[in-house]
C-alpha cells in the first residue's frame, strides 16, 4: 500500500513560526508511522512563492523578487532539515517543473470549457490573496478574514466555472462523511457551498510575479492567480503534466492545512480536481491556530514563538511531543512555557523516563543487567492482556489525526508499568527469596517500554531509538509486526545504562513574552472591522474558547486557615506536577480546613498566579453556590491527580 501526505506549501512572506512547525510535525509523524507499518510513503512539503504580496514584500526589502523568495524558502527548508523532518520532496512554486504542470492543467481546464475569459471587478485583499463580494465585507471595506482594507480591482481575467461544481461538491461531501477532518468542520464548508458559489477569477494582469498562461492560449499579459497555481503543487510534485512518474501516489490520503485555508482546500481544490478528471484526496485535515500565553501572536507585539528557539532550549522532541499531545486536532492551542514544562516533567520525566531508569537500576541490582522475558506470562498475564488491549485500540486515532488521543491512550501503557512495580514490589520479592518473580516484573516493564516505544517512534524518533537500543532491539517494521501486532516478547538481552532522558526543569528557560503592545498601524483597520463585527447573543463562546481553559483533578494534601481572614483557606493541591500548587480559596465559611485533606477537587490550572492577602494562589477551585450555600465540584469517583476535565 502507498500513503501520500502533504502539508500546505508555506507562504514566503516571513520565516517559519510555531504554527508551521505544528503542521509539519503532524505530517512527519504520520509519514513515519506509515513507513513503520510497512507502507510506501511520499511526504510533500514546500513553499508558495508567487503573488502580489510576495512582489510587494520583495520591494519593501529592496530585493529582486526571486532572490527574496529564494532566501525565505531556504529558511524553511533549512529549519525542516535541522528538525529532521522526513519529507520526500520540498517543492517550490517557482520550480520550472511545477510551472510546466500548472500550465498543462490550465490547458486541460480551458479546453474543457471550465475556464473562460471575462472581466472582473471586485474587492481584493492583498494579504489574503482573495477576492470578496461586497456582502461579505465588514463595514463595506474590510476583509472578513484579516480585517485589513480591501482594494477595488477591475481588470480582464480568466474565470474557473466554480459554480458548475456546486452540486457535485455537495454530493461528494454527503457520500464521504470523513472527507473533512475533524468532522466538526464539515458544516461550515457545506454551508458556504450551499450559500452559492461564484465563478473564480484565476488570472491577473496587474502584476507579473506568477506562472504565465500556456503559449497555446496566446495571452501573455496574464499570470495565474495564486490559488490555482499553489493548489496544483500537490499533483505537479508527482509529475503531473510531465512524466507522471509518481502519480500512482495520488490520491493523497491526508492533506493537512490550517483552518484559515480550509475553504480553498475543501472547495476550490476538489473542484479543480473534478475538472481534471482526477480523484479527490481521502482526507483534508484542518487544524487550529496557536496563541502564546493566551495572546494572539504578531510581530508587532513581539510574542511570536520561534520553533527553533524553543527546540534549542527545551529539546526538539520535547517540543514535538508537547504540540501533538497538548491540543485536540482542529482546536486552537496555546503555547506557554509552564504548560510545556508540565508535560516534560509529568509525562516524559515521571511517566516514561523514570520507568526506564527504574528497570535499569533494578536489573543491575538483581541480575547484572540481564533481562529475560521467559516468565512474564507466568506471573503477569493480566498486565499483558491490558497492554494488548491498549495496543489493539490506540492506532485508530491516527486515522482521524487525533494525535492527542493517540498519545493519551499510549501513555496508559506507562501507567500499567508503573502500577505493576508498586503492586508487586520486586524489592520485597528479592528479600523474600522470590527472585524469579522479581525478574519477571522487570521483564514485564521492559516489554511494555519496548512495545510503547515502537508506537511512540513516529512522534519522538531519536528518543525512542535510544530506548530501543538500551532494550536490545531496533525500531523498524519487523519490530512493529513482532512487538505490536504479533504479541511477541523481547528475547533475553543485556540492558544498556543510559543517562536520564528527560531531566526535570524547575523554571522557565526562555524570556517571557512581552505584554501585548500592538502598534497603531496594525490595529487601525482591524479596530474598524471589530466595531462592525456581529456580537454573539447571550455571551456564547465557541468550543475552541472553552478548551483554552485547562481543568484538572487535584488532590488536597494540606489545608489551613488564613490568619486574619474569615473567608480564606490556604490549600496545597496535587495536580500531578512535581510539587503541589498553593491555592488560596474563599471557602472557609463552608468547609473546615482539616475536612478537605485527602479529598479531590476540580482546579482551573492555567490561570495566571494571583496574590490574596500577600499569598500567591496558583489556581482556582470550581464550586456551585446558591441560597443554601456552596459546594465544591468533585469527581464522581477518585481520579489520578492531574487528570484532565473536559
Amino acid at each position: 500500500m502507498s500513503y501520500y501526505v502533504t502539508t500546505p506549501i508555506y507562504y514566503v512572506n516571513g520565516e517559519a513560526h510555531i504554527g508551521h512547525a505544528y503542521t509539519t510535525f503532524i505530517a512527519d509523524a504520520l509519514a513515519r508511522y506509515h513507513r513503520l507499518i510497512g507502507e510506501e510513503v511520499y511526504f510533500l512539503t514546500g513553499t508558495d512563492e508567487h503573488g502580489q504580496k510576495i512582489e510587494e514584500s520583495a520591494k519593501k526589502f529592496e530585493k529582486p523578487t526571486q532572490q527574496f523568495a529564494d532566501e525565505i524558502s531556504a529558511s524553511f527548508r533549512n529549519l525542516w532539515d535541522e528538525f529532521g523532518i522526513s519529507f520526500d520532496q520540498f517543492i517550490r512554486t517557482t520550480d520550472k517543473d511545477h510551472m510546466t504542470g500548472v500550465q498543462k492543467a490550465f490547458e486541460k481546464m480551458y479546453a474543457k470549457g471550465d475556464i473562460y475569459k471575462g472581466n472582473y471587478e471586485g474587492h481584493y485583499c492583498v494579504s489574503c490573496e482573495t477576492f470578496f463580494p461586497e456582502t461579505q465585507l465588514i463595514d463595506g471595506e474590510f476583509c472578513p478574514d484579516c480585517g485589513r482594507s480591501t482594494t477595488i480591482v477591475k481588470e480582464e481575467s480568466y474565470f474557473f466555472k466554480l459554480s458548475a461544481y456546486e452540486q457535485k461538491l455537495l454530493d461528494y461531501y454527503e457520500a464521504h462523511q470523513d472527507f473533512i477532518l475533524p468532522k466538526s468542520r464539515r458544516n461550515e464548508v457545506i454551508n458556504f457551498v450551499k450559500g452559492g458559489l461564484n465563478d473564480l477569477s484565476v488570472t491577473r494582469t496587474s502584476f507579473t510575479w506568477g506562472v504565465p498562461l500556456p503559449e497555446s492560449v496566446g495571452d501573455s499579459k496574464h499570470v495565474m492567480y495564486v490559488w490555482l497555481d499553489a493548489l496544483l503543487n500537490y499533483i505537479t510534485a508527482l509529475g503531473y503534466g510531465r512524466d507522471e512518474a509518481k502519480m500512482d501516489f495520488w490520491p493523497a490520503q491526508m492533506q493537512l492545512v490550517g483552518k484559515d485555508i480550509l475553504r480553498f482546500h475543501a472547495i476550490y481544490w476538489p473542484a479543480f480536481l473534478m475538472s481534471l478528471d482526477l480523484p479527490l484526496p481521502k482526507h483534508i485535515g484542518a487544524h487550529g491556530w496557536w496563541t502564546r500565553d493566551g495572546e494572539k501572536m504578531s510581530k508587532s507585539k513581539g510574542n511570536v514563538v520561534s520553533p527553533k528557539e524553543v527546540a534549542d532550549v527545551y529539546g526538539l522532541e520535547n517540543l514535538r511531543y508537547f504540540m501533538m499531545r497538548e491540543v485536540p486536532f482542529g482546536q486552537d492551542g496555546d503555547f506557554s512555557q509552564r504548560a510545556l514544562i508540565d508535560r516534560i516533567n509529568s509525562d516524559l520525566s515521571n511517566d516514561l523516563g523514570n520507568l526506564l531508569n527504574r528497570i535499569i537500576g533494578m536489573s543491575g541490582k538483581y541480575s547484572d543487567f540481564v533481562i529475560d522475558s521467559s516468565d512474564v506470562m507466568t506471573y503477569h498475564k493480566a498486565e499483558m492482556e491490558e497492554v494488548e488491549a491498549v495496543l489493539g485500540s490506540v492506532e485508530r486515532f491516527l486515522d482521524e489525526v487525533q494525535t492527542h488521543r493517540f498519545l493519551e491512550e499510549l501513555w496508559k501503557l506507562f501507567t500499567i508499568g508503573n502500577k505493576a512495580i508498586e503492586a508487586h514490589a520486586p524489592w520485597v520479592k528479592m528479600k523474600e527469596g522470590k527472585k524469579e518473580e522479581a525478574l519477571a516484573l522487570v521483564a514485564l516493564v521492559a516489554n511494555i517500554l519496548a512495545k510503547a516505544s515502537v508506537l511512540l517512534h513516529p512522534f519522538m524518533p531519536t528518543t525512542t531509538a535510544t530506548i530501543a537500543d538500551a532494550l536490545g532491539f531496533a525500531i523498524d517494521t519487523n519490530a512493529y509486526n513482532d512487538l505490536v501486532k504479533g504479541g511477541k516478547l523481547l528475547p533475553t538481552f543485556t540492558i544498556k545504562q543510559v543517562p536520564p532522558l528527560f531531566p526535570r526543569i524547575e523554571a522557565p528557560l526562555m524570556d517571557q513574552a512581552p505584554a501585548a503592545q500592538p502598534n497603531a498601524k496594525e490595529e487601525e483597520a482591524p479596530k474598524k472591522a471589530k466595531a462592525a463585527a456581529p456580537v454573539e447573543a447571550d455571551n456564547l463562546i465557541t468550543i475552541d474558547q472553552f478548551f483554552q481553559t485547562q481543568l484538572k483533578i487535584g488532590t488536597i494534601v494540606e489545608a489551613e486557615e488564613v490568619p486574619k481572614s474569615k473567608k480564606l483557606l490556604k490549600l496545597q493541591v496535587d495536580v500531578g506536577e512535581e510539587k503541589p500548587r498553593q491555592v488560596v480559596a474563599g471557602i472557609r465559611e463552608y468547609y473546615e480546613a482539616q475536612s478537605l485533606v485527602g479529598t479531590q477537587v476540580c482546579v482551573v490550572a492555567n490561570l495566571k498566579p494571583a496574590k490574596l492577602m500577600g499569598m500567591v494562589s496558583e489556581g482556582m477551585l470550581l464550586a456551585a453556590k446558591d441560597d443554601e450555600g456552596l459546594s465544591l465540584m468533585r469527581p464522581e469517583a477518585p481520579r489520578k491527580a492531574g487528570s484532565s476535565v473536559g
